[in-house]
């Protein structure tokens, strides 16, 4: 349906709800960028109320009362530490997943972002990066929590959405006056947060033939470069958005040391780290000399999704290096011996 229509279905309903030609003028003047860029028309609260399918009470309490829409929890990070999750509750989430899906999703993203994105990926991100001289990683410390409300608002404000929506937008998609880790429109918003910085980063970069990719808080870069001249150009791009770079998670890889990108070595070729492909294989030793019930009793291990476990370790493994012939051996073992219909 082209906007002419939309226009003339609205101004009949519009005319029949009492609504002055002036009214009527301006919503129309309000509806058609939204309409251009395929989004949906939200004049107000009621109007969201109807497309979400949850009433305005709810959406008021919702963005006025957020912390008690949020169960908090800890997950163990790799490196021992606890990341705190911000979940929020199915009905705020099914709310979420309606705002991204029907209004995030049609806004185009960097295509330096490799994380969060459709049919965008690790193994995306690490193909650029493969036999470098150098490989450089530097973290965004607090990615998410670092992202405030202001700046989420400001993204619905630029869609062309009126400030009273941008604003229980930004509420419905925040907590504690940022985006939390945990909730369906963080990691999507970050990415269209990031355009603007992943632009300027990646102009610096073209002209300086060097490779950039950005996965979610993680930023690579590969080349022959000095890191003393790139990093401070990072840094500043990085602060005047309001972020910081982790300064212990900075990494300067050359090619005497394996060059790590988002746990994928690239030095030659993509494969897993050393460490974890000795750990796998020293598994599969044990599980093919003496037996995955031996095995699984010799580690004091209960757990029923043990060799589902495993399994999936190789499959990602042959995903990132899907010509590991040892790996291949694996996982035709593991059919052939292992799986209950066999």
């Amino acid at each position: 349906m082209s906007f002419s229509k939309y226009a003339t279905s609205f101004r009949e309903k519009a005319i029949s709800a009492g609504f002055s030609a002036d009214n009527i003028q301006k919503c129309l003047v309000y509806a058609e960028p939204l309409y251009r860029k395929n989004l949906p028309i939200i004049y107000n609260t009621t109007n969201l109320s109807a497309l979400v399918g949850y009433n305005k009470t709810y959406l008021k309490k919702a963005a006025l009362y957020t912390e008690y829409f949020y169960r908090k929890f800890d997950i163990k990070k790799k490196n021992g530490k606890l990341r705190k999750i911000k979940e929020p509750l199915p009905s705020l989430k099914e709310i979420q997943l309606w705002i991204l899906q029907n209004i995030l999703y049609e806004v185009p993203v960097s295509r330096f972002a490799k994380a969060y994105v459709k049919k965008r990926n690790i193994k995306e991100n690490v193909k650029f990066h493969v036999d470098q001289d150098k490989v450089l990683s530097l973290d965004i410390r607090d990615f998410f929590p670092s992202i405030k409300r202001r700046s989420v608002e400001d993204i619905f404000l630029s869609l062309g959405y009126s400030s009273n929506i941008s604003n229980l937008l930004g509420k419905l998609c925040c907590l504690d006056e940022a985006l939390p880790q945990g909730a369906p429109t963080s990691p999507y918003l970050s990415n269209i947060f990031m355009s603007g910085i992943d632009a300027k980063i990646a102009k610096f970069c073209t002209d300086k033939k060097i490779k950039y990719t950005r996965y979610a808080d993680d930023m690579i870069f590969s080349g022959d470069f000095d890191e003393e001249i790139l990093i401070p150009v990072v840094k500043h791009e990085i602060e005047t958005a309001g972020l910081k770079i982790n300064e212990e998670k900075t990494r300067v890889m050359r090619r005497n040391v394996p060059q790590i990108v988002t746990g994928v070595v690239v030095n030659q070729k993509t494969q897993l780290p050393r460490k974890d492909r000795d750990r796998l294989r020293l598994e599969m030793h044990f599980i093919i000399k003496f037996g995955l019930s031996s095995h699984l009793q010799q580690i004091k291990n209960t757990k029923a999704n043990y060799l589902k476990h495993i399994e999936g370790k190789i499959q990602y493994a042959l995903f990132i290096n899907p010509e590991d012939k040892e790996l291949i051996d694996y996982l035709a073992y593991i059919k052939e011996h292992l799986t209950p219909d066999n």
